[in-house]
């Protein structure tokens, strides 16, 4: 009787909203960083300009994210769409702000910095835990994405004033990124540091990861790059999560069994 009711509880019920952070989590997390640097220049040449690009691309995240909170579950396709968009709009709104406003990189990467902090503030205060293992409510849910927008503009904001600063070029850049990251996965996986803490901070360093890679790959080689072209670079790694995802999709890789979700969620 108590397996019974506790199958058919909401909590339950939503307890894979979001992904087992496994190797496969980061590496589709990159690929989509990296397209929401390339596609959102790919689409600003349409002749949308950069706020119309950003008033439809923001239509479409929505209705991305409106079905996302919607599934019951973690759907692989629908999550990492999401994904893929909310990168994309977090780029945007980073160069609304510079491009647009003439908001300077270092004020946009203080106040995205404040608002990601504020963001974690009030989950915590809310919810008593940042854990993405977690998102078993709505309320859970909205701020895990609200943090991830944030995340995208801070990595947009944080990296374009490194390069604009120290002038690396985009491959150094990436290589320096690509340390870092493996620095704070190692702080966890050898000297045991907090995983929420390192998995955020992680999380952010790999925007301007993507974002080095998608410029190195698309542009001119006079610039540094290797000259594919933005729709090039965003046609092959949307192709590659395509493949990535439907694989999880079919094998279920980054999903707990239910019961062993239900034992994890239990203990964060």
């Amino acid at each position: 009787m108590t397996t019974t009711r506790a199958a058919a509880s909401p909590a339950r019920t939503m307890l894979n909203k979001v992904p087992e952070v496994t190797l496969f989590f980061w590496v589709i997390k990159v690929l989509a960083t990296t397209v929401g640097e390339t596609f959102a220049d790919f689409l600003s040449g349409l002749g949308l300009g950069l706020v119309g690009t950003t008033v439809v691309m923001t239509v479409v995240f929505l209705a991305a994210l409106a079905a996302q909170f919607r599934a019951r579950r973690y759907v692989p396709a629908l999550y990492w769409l999401t994904v893929v968009l909310i990168s994309v709009v977090g780029t945007l709104i980073t160069d609304n702000l510079t491009d647009g406003l003439g908001v300077s990189l270092v004020l946009s990467t203080i106040v995205f910095s404040v608002l990601l902090g504020a963001t974690f503030a009030a989950w915590y205060a809310k919810e008593g835990t940042l854990s993405i293992h977690s998102i078993v409510t709505g309320r859970r849910e909205a701020f895990y994405w609200l943090a991830i927008l944030f995340t995208f503009a801070l990595g947009t904001a944080a990296g374009d004033l490194v390069d604009e600063k120290l002038g690396l070029g985009y491959w150094p850049t990436a290589l320096i990124v690509a340390v870092l990251i493996a620095a704070v996965a190692g702080s966890h996986l050898v000297f045991r540091a907090n995983a929420v803490g390192t998995f955020w901070i992680a999380y952010v360093l790999t925007r301007p990861l993507g974002a080095s890679l998608g410029d190195g790959l698309s542009q001119p080689r006079a610039d540094g790059g290797l000259g594919l072209g933005t729709t090039v670079t965003s046609l092959v790694f949307l192709a590659v999560i395509l493949a990535v995802v439907s694989y999880l999709a079919v094998t279920k890789r980054d999903q707990l069994p239910a019961v062993e979700a239900s034992t994890e969620a239990a203990r964060r």
